[in-house]
């Protein structure tokens, strides 16, 4: 049995550990399964395989407890409990798609779908059908197309998943805050759930702390409150815009790509960080980049060019051969022979001016075994030791 086998076996049937003894347990859906100390019942039923659905919660920044989505029901308790909030403990019985839960996040979700301008479901419809609400909201700045989050909306996909009835839920009237000044996102309350993940991503994982804080049950939270931004603090590195779990916020070149999207992992170019990402391609054109969440070194991260500064790679003015002056003009020429021609004048350099002539200088936006090859190409091709490093200064 492969080790990662056992441990999922260990985990959930509650079999004995290398380190000895008896995990404790718990009935999952009338399984026992086993679990480590410390560990939350969304946990522990992740291990096992087992999906309880949420929109709030981000591990990474340590939060949850918004949403309400992921409650389940425990045997002795009057009331459902939320699974990423509450520890496991021995002995707890748990179901997870009780009639009594899936009630409780049908309601769940008919409440965010009326709070805010969910279109997706109004353009379901024929136009015919529209109330005026949905007329109205059909009408706003970023909803005379499909929303950039059609597809992918996790609440939309949870409304499917849990037969929720969309048909007698008008959109909420009034006017939401619009952020669309910017070059690159665009913020649109009139489709936030109020989650609370942009803030924590912002705060906790970027650490920028341009959102404020307030967020939590909508009871406690302040009369109109929406996270908006601080500009003085935001740097635009969009983590926001992949924590939002719906259309909210949107990368701006990304509205109306189409959701008919193939994703390609790649290595982000910008520095020698080597940032893992995702390209968005539709129609052999890159139109949207998200970071790979799982992977070292970034982890979900990016900066602000390794997100949004994806336009050269399509741009007309973009070099894709090498170019020869020759009597003042520059004409095509292969890599062999743009090679040589280097090659041959920094010999010629060396030839008549000697190995000191020349010199190299290298940077901390490559990596380092591309510094590596710049110095090994000075000192041994050159004869120098005339190289620096931008860094140094």
């Amino acid at each position: 049995m492969a080790a990662k086998d056992f441990f999922h076996q260990t985990m959930c049937y509650g079999l004995q550990a290398d380190l000895g003894g008896f995990m404790p347990s718990l009935f999952l859906n009338g399984k026992k399964v086993g679990f480590q100390e410390g560990k939350t019942i969304l946990q522990v039923a992740a291990g096992c395989g087992v999906a309880i659905p949420t929109l709030c919660h981000l591990p990474e920044a340590g939060h949850n407890g918004v949403c309400r989505l992921c409650v389940v029901e425990l045997e002795g308790w009057d009331r459902l409990l939320p699974a990423c909030d509450t520890p496991a403990n021995e002995g707890m019985k748990v179901w997870t798609e009780s009639d009594k839960v899936i009630a409780s996040r049908r309601s769940v979700l008919e409440m965010l779908v009326a709070s805010g301008q969910h279109t997706c479901f109004a353009a379901d419809k024929p136009r015919g059908q529209w109330s005026p609400q949905m007329a109205a909201a059909m009408a706003q700045s970023w909803h005379e197309r499909p929303c950039p989050a059609d597809g992918q909306c996790r609440l939309q996909s949870l409304v499917k998943q849990y037969g929720v009835d969309t048909a007698e839920l008008s959109p909420e009237t009034g006017a939401f805050p619009l952020d669309d000044q910017t070059p690159l996102m665009v913020r649109d309350f009139s489709r936030c759930i109020l989650c609370g993940r942009c803030v924590a991503a912002c705060n906790k994982i970027q650490v920028n702390l341009a959102i404020p804080v307030p967020f939590g049950r909508r009871e406690d939270r302040p009369s109109g409150w929406f996270p908006l931004a601080d500009y003085d603090r935001c740097v635009h590195c969009g983590q926001c815009v992949q924590a939002c779990p719906v259309g909210a916020l949107f990368a701006k070149k990304a509205f109306d790509t189409g959701t008919e999207q193939r994703k390609v992992r790649t290595t982000c170019a910008y520095c020698g960080v080597g940032c893992q990402m995702w390209l968005h391609v539709s129609d052999d054109k890159v139109v949207k980049v998200t970071a790979v969440e799982t992977v070292a070194p970034n982890r979900g991260r990016l900066c602000v060019k390794g997100r949004f500064g994806y336009d050269f790679i399509h741009s007309s003015e973009r070099l894709t051969t090498p170019l020869i002056r020759e009597n003042g003009t520059l004409r095509p020429a292969t890599w062999d022979e743009a090679l040589n021609r280097v090659a041959r004048g920094f010999l010629d350099i060396k030839r008549v001016h000697g190995a000191d002539s020349l010199a190299g200088l290298t940077s901390a936006r490559v990596t380092n075994e591309e510094n590596y090859l710049m110095q090994k190409l000075v000192r041994t091709g050159f004869g120098t030791n005339s190289i620096d490093h931008c860094a140094r200064l």
